[in-house]
């Protein structure tokens, strides 16, 4: 069993429970089977978390912070430069937060931006309760971006917009499942890499989200 400082514990569950839940789901993921992946026992867990639900709970928060960081700060610079942004504009606001996360360039964390991907997409298909935590931690800029985006389409019903919100994250979750994370050692030729992704994943959404 593996010992470390209280920090060095928490990671290591918090990295074998994603990769777990990532493969097996919430429910086919036991805290024991995270245990033995971590090599820590089980008090340790319940020190750390309490409860599988709350383990589940961090890791999706700490994959959800950044993107969600990144994308409330894009999308209120883009308010301040303009009264109402192109459909082009706030598309791309909202997905290159998630696509930036494969600008990385050692295979430790291009392996686990994959595994963020997988997990996410493992949210996706949970039962709704499960679904909700996930949720939670993306609502502030998930709903920021629903109210520039009903300013930009008016026409369009709230529910309306919020299905294609839907459609817009199961795409970029399939993107970045789909997408061998960027590992290349010169800095110009991952931006460059991750900028193609963005293009094209932004003009395929527009093209069909106004209609």
């Amino acid at each position: 069993m593996k010992t470390g400082t209280p920090t060095e514990t928490r990671e290591q569950i918090l990295n074998a429970a994603e990769r777990l839940f990532a493969i097996s789901g919430f429910t086919g993921t036991s805290l024991r089977a995270v245990t033995r992946a971590a090599d820590v026992n089980l008090a340790a867990v319940h020190y750390h978390f309490g409860s599988k639900e709350e383990l589940f709970r961090v890791i999706v928060k700490r994959i959800a912070e950044p993107i969600v960081q990144q994308q409330l700060q894009g999308l209120e610079a883009l308010e301040r430069s303009v009264d109402i942004p192109s459909i082009e504009q706030l598309i791309e606001a909202f997905v290159a937060p998630s696509v930036s996360l494969y600008r990385q360039i050692t295979q430790e964390e291009s392996e686990m931006c994959l595994t963020h991907a997988q997990f996410m997409g493992r949210c996706r298909t949970e039962p709704q309760p499960i679904q909700q935590i996930a949720e939670q931690e993306f609502c502030k800029s998930h709903e920021r971006f629903l109210e520039m985006l009903q300013k930009v389409l008016p026409n369009q019903s709230p529910a309306e917009l919020e299905w294609k919100l839907d459609l817009i994250i199961a795409m970029i979750i399939r993107v970045l499942n789909q997408t061998k994370p960027l590992e290349l050692s010169a800095a110009e030729d991952t931006t460059q890499q991750a900028t193609q992704v963005i293009q094209r994943l932004v003009a395929f959404i527009t093209s069909g989200i106004g209609k």
